[in-house]
């Protein structure tokens, strides 16, 4: 890695432990799999869904890979107390155990830091690069922003902006992906803002789904 240093963080523990286990345990985390490939139906699913209490950290990351995988959409949706509660989805033979792509993700995490943090305590500075996919400013009232216990409102994506801004002043380089509907946050002269296309598969209807403009915020 020629002396860079590499951080990923990010506030849902899940995400979080299974990126670790990925980068330290993933053998075990594929036998884990494994197994939940060989007993996938849909009354296993609820059942692996109500798990809400474990205590290992493979079987931690073993669920969350395997619902995300199986539940409608591949959404990840959490209520007010942190429990996931996406419904299970229709699917012929979902790719819940990929052996190549997890080693191959566990070969490209050595050396990265990688911790549950919330983005306020980013700590970047002249020559650094930081990337930020925030949960989207909703598109209209019924998209949500729930990933995690803690929502990520309006007052978060303000933050996300000062801290931004408060980054390039420290000679830092950002870029930060955000729906088009957050234009008015990044209306100051160091942001330059660019439209582009993305995919977007999640949507209750299918002929909703399709490219939908997205913004492109840097300060380079």
């Amino acid at each position: 890695m020629g002396g860079r240093r590499y951080f990923l963080s990010d506030v849902n523990f899940d995400l979080i432990n299974t990126y670790q286990v990925i980068q330290g345990d993933v053998e075990p985390l594929i036998s884990r799999l494994q197994l939940h490939a060989q007993k996938h139906s849909s009354d296993y699913y609820y059942e692996i869904r109500s798990q809400h209490a474990l205590d290992d950290r493979i079987e931690i990351a073993a669920r969350f890979i395997y619902l995300n995988k199986t539940c409608y959409n591949g959404l990840w949706r959490v209520n007010s107390r942190g429990e996931f509660n996406v419904p299970v989805g229709s699917y012929t033979n979902p790719a819940i155990c990929q052996p190549d792509l997890l080693r191959a993700c566990h070969a490209a995490l050595q050396g990265v830091d990688v911790r549950k943090q919330d983005f306020t305590e980013l700590k970047a500075g002249e020559g650094d690069f930081v990337y930020f996919d925030p949960p989207y400013q909703p598109l209209d009232k019924t998209s949500f922003t729930r990933y995690a216990k803690a929502d990520f409102g309006m007052e978060e994506q303000v933050a996300l902006r000062d801290l931004c801004m408060a980054l390039h002043a420290r000679g830092a380089k950002f870029m930060l992906s955000n729906s088009d509907t957050s234009s008015p946050l990044y209306q100051d002269a160091i942001f330059k803002v660019e439209t582009v296309q993305a995919p977007r598969f999640v949507n209750s209807r299918g002929d909703e789904r399709g490219a939908v403009n997205e913004l492109l915020v840097t300060n380079y």
